[in-house]
């Protein structure tokens, strides 16, 4: 070691250079590594709580994914192409089917017979109840919830004589009975009745009515409390189904109708069975 001339020592420091600690990127590697062992732990994981359909889909489309994929072979259903067929004469809907003595549960019809006693009780308390209260009814069919609001002979009720405008004095009905409503799960179907006493103004009949007025019941209730997209169905059948059969002009057979459906029913709309293409026979 040297020394300078007033004796202090010279000292020398050497940095060594490198990768300043910065490893490459082998850890990325190794890791996505353990991620893809991981997922494919889970998935091994999964299979093995599945039913035995599940698993021959699953091996099915590992075995030949091309034809998986093209025709639908090794479907979810042990013996089926598909869960949906491609090509078939009697092609259903993917919802499953529904017996046909199928009934609904203990539970749902008690919470829909509770939710018609609260609109009952709920209305009660309303001033104009006491005046339109037997033109109200709440009943309970093999829908579901019936709620029937149905005009009178001597005064209108809901609406004006041939018009969709909703009188403002009770209007506070279908807004309470929308309130309660709403808090159900179950789907909505508006009907519209008139009476055969209506011969209409032009072109505008009972079918115009009937639906017009049912759509007008719709829109007040689904900004009184309804649910976004709870009203399945809006329906105008005229004269056509008369509440007074002995009677078809009678006032009460112009009515709004809110059915409040079983899950069970709501299912059994919804399926549709296609035959098939008749059009492709022609051509």
């Amino acid at each position: 070691m040297a020394e300078e001339q007033n004796g202090q020592p010279i000292i020398v420091k050497r940095k060594k250079r490198g990768h300043g600690g910065h490893h490459g990127g082998a850890w990325k590697v190794a890791f996505a590594d353990f991620m893809t062992a991981m997922m494919a732990f889970f998935l091994v994981m999964w299979a093995v709580g599945q039913s035995d359909e599940i698993k021959e889909s699953v091996a099915g489309y590992f075995r030949d994914p091309g034809k998986f994929m093209k025709e639908g072979h090794s479907g979810m259903l042990d013996g089926s192409t598909s869960v949906i067929k491609a090509e078939s004469d009697n092609l259903s809907m993917i919802t499953p089917p529904v017996e046909k003595d199928a009934v609904p549960t203990a539970d749902e019809q008690s919470q829909l017979s509770l939710a018609g006693r609260k609109i009952l009780e709920q209305l009660s308390e309303q001033e104009v109840f006491g005046r339109l209260h037997q033109n109200i009814k709440v009943q309970m069919t093999s829908e579901g919830l019936r709620i029937i609001l149905n005009e009178s002979e001597n005064s209108p009720a809901f609406f004006e004589p041939g018009s969709t405008k909703l009188l403002q004095k009770s209007a506070v009905i279908l807004i309470t009975i929308a309130k309660e409503l709403g808090r159900l799960d179950n789907r909505l179907i508006i009907e519209g009745h008139t009476d055969a006493a209506y011969t209409g103004q032009g072109d505008y009949s009972n079918w115009e009515l009937s639906t017009d007025r049912a759509n007008a019941a719709r829109q007040l209730m689904e900004v009184s409390g309804l649910r976004k997209n709870q009203v399945r169905e809006v329906r105008g059948f005229a004269d056509q189904f008369p509440m007074i059969e002995d009677d078809p002009t009678d006032a009460r057979n112009r009515r709004i109708t809110i059915v409040v459906l079983y899950e069970f029913r709501e299912l059994q709309y919804d399926q549709i069975e296609v035959g098939g293409d008749l059009m492709a026979d022609m051509f």
